[in-house]
């Protein structure tokens, strides 16, 4: 129990004041806690200050319009997550008149709940003795306790679980799982911990055999792909642009783009626009073709690296399917998109 008491002690006079630490009302930890997945804290919070501003309960969220929850979650990745939590949201608005399930295994059941954070609500909402176990805590116990395992391994997962929960103290389970959480968050940080002054110096076995750079141990790598997007503006007389929703599985479903043409690598500046010249779009030409950025944009994700290109086509004629700027602009459309239409000041183009 002493490592325990002295995270807690830790804890206690080194946490960050954060508004879901002030509550154990489940919809705003629940909101938190789905944001914060692959997301740090310092990135998360805006975007949680801003649903919990436009949907203040959980039948907020759940009348909302798919798109303005999309648009408010816009630039912060993963956008399965924002679509689990509008189905969520509806789920336990209808089905379970407001109320979110009061336990761990219940919570599991919840679209888009994991292990970790059906773990994270039951502890903070409910104070269910039940450990959580992400990425923080991996690094933190690795270290302290000079474990090796590959955390990829789904049986060195169940390892961490159970040395998490024998040291979780069953009456406080949500101040020992913010502690070890925000331990790792902020003193036993990936690169460069300032071990020399850690509350844990002196018995950090990782530390005395010199592996704590090398903690924990993951060995499986996601493999990443090139694509090569070519976004072409089309423009028509009237100043409207055409944009579409992507459909189907994939990166940024349900989110807006330019039309878009995907080669095998990247486009030839010349053959391509010459391509596009002799293309009929919505059976006109186009007038005139510029190539928008020389510098190829590279936007990474987690399983891709993509290389965009932003072309404008300008139209002599109307086109039917064509949106104002301000329409457009109230679309949610993925952040690389977005910054270009920030950076490229679309009222000039």
């Amino acid at each position: 129990m002493e490592f325990s008491n002295s995270l807690i002690k830790w804890y206690l006079q080194n946490k960050r004041d954060l508004p879901w630490r002030n509550t154990i009302n489940p919809y705003p930890i629940w909101l938190s806690e789905i944001m914060l997945q692959q997301t740090r804290v310092a990135q998360g919070l805006p975007y949680f200050m801003a649903f919990m501003e436009a949907f203040p309960t959980v039948f907020d969220l759940a009348n909302a319009e798919e798109e303005q929850v999309l648009k408010l979650w816009q630039g912060l990745g993963y956008y399965s997550r924002a679509r689990n939590l509008h189905a969520t949201a509806k789920y336990i608005a209808t089905e379970l008149k407001g109320d979110f399930p009061p336990n761990y295994n219940q919570l599991l059941q919840l679209k888009g709940v994991g292990e970790y954070t059906a773990a994270a609500i039951a502890s903070f909402a409910y104070n269910e003795p039940v450990a959580v176990v992400d990425g923080n805590v991996f690094r933190v116990l690795s270290r302290y306790f000079n474990m090796d395992n590959d955390i990829s391994d789904g049986k060195t997962k169940k390892e961490f679980q159970i040395l998490a929960q024998e040291l979780l103290p069953k009456d406080k389970a949500a101040l020992f799982n913010q502690a070890i959480m925000e331990f790792g968050a902020l003193q036993c940080v990936p690169k460069n911990p300032d071990c020399a002054n850690c509350i844990f110096s002196s018995s950090c076995a990782g530390l005395q055999h010199k592996k704590v750079n090398i903690l924990p141990v993951k060995s499986k790598k996601t493999k990443v792909t090139n694509k090569f997007f070519n976004y072409l503006i089309l423009k028509d007389i009237q100043g409207n642009f055409v944009v579409q929703k992507r459909e189907g599985k994939g990166i940024w479903e349900n989110l807006y783009e330019f039309t878009l043409i995907e080669t095998p690598e990247m486009s030839n500046e010349i053959d391509f626009m010459n391509q596009l010249k002799a293309t009929k779009f919505y059976n006109q030409l186009p007038a005139d073709i510029t190539l928008l950025n020389t510098e190829v944009i590279q936007h990474k994700l987690s399983h891709q690296n993509l290389h965009i290109q932003f072309y404008i086509l300008n139209f002599n004629q109307k086109i039917k399917e064509a949106k104002s700027l301000s329409e457009i602009q109230k679309l949610p459309f993925p952040i690389v998109i977005h910054n270009f239409m920030q950076t490229h000041c679309f009222n000039s183009l």
